[in-house]
């Protein structure tokens, strides 16, 4: 017989940094969840992405027991990774900090399609540019055929 699911909870924490203070502890501690228990298992799941910050999705169920998933990290993340910044820019319509290309948009696309709800990579490409436009990075080049 399936387990009752009681809610979900969706978290964004550091890989292999997850402990028992604020936002975690709040969270799965008013859920009657074991948050040490939690801790240790998302930090063993997330050891090699160490640093990046990694969106968590956990389904608690009735008799306090809990699944997780771990999803890839967000787009504006990779961005400035890639793009080599702090921060978007605050005024993104007028002044632009970061120039990529469309290779590098491509390998985020890629990185991030099983999480995104497109069908093909020139859309996941596309959603991708659009986060890039509105952090002020501009997107080099014509978008490949």
């Amino acid at each position: 017989m399936a387990k009752e699911v009681a809610g979900l909870i969706k978290l964004q924490i550091k890989g292999g940094a997850a402990n028992p203070s604020p936002p975690v502890g709040p969270a799965l501690g008013s859920k009657g969840i074991n948050i040490m228990d939690f801790c240790k298992a998302f930090n063993a799941r997330t050891q090699d992405k160490a640093g990046k910050v990694l969106p968590v999705v956990i389904t608690y169920y009735t008799d306090k027991s809990y699944d997780f998933v771990v999803k890839t990290p967000p787009v504006a993340v990779q961005l400035m990774e890639v793009a080599k910044l702090k921060g978007g820019s605050a005024e993104p319509n007028r002044k632009k900090v970061a120039e990529i290309t469309w290779e590098q948009v491509r390998a985020i696309a890629q990185d991030k399609m099983p999480d995104l709800n497109c069908f093909t990579i020139e859309s996941a490409m596309k959603l991708v540019a659009g986060t890039a436009r509105s952090m002020g990075i501009t997107v080099k080049g014509d978008f490949p055929v």
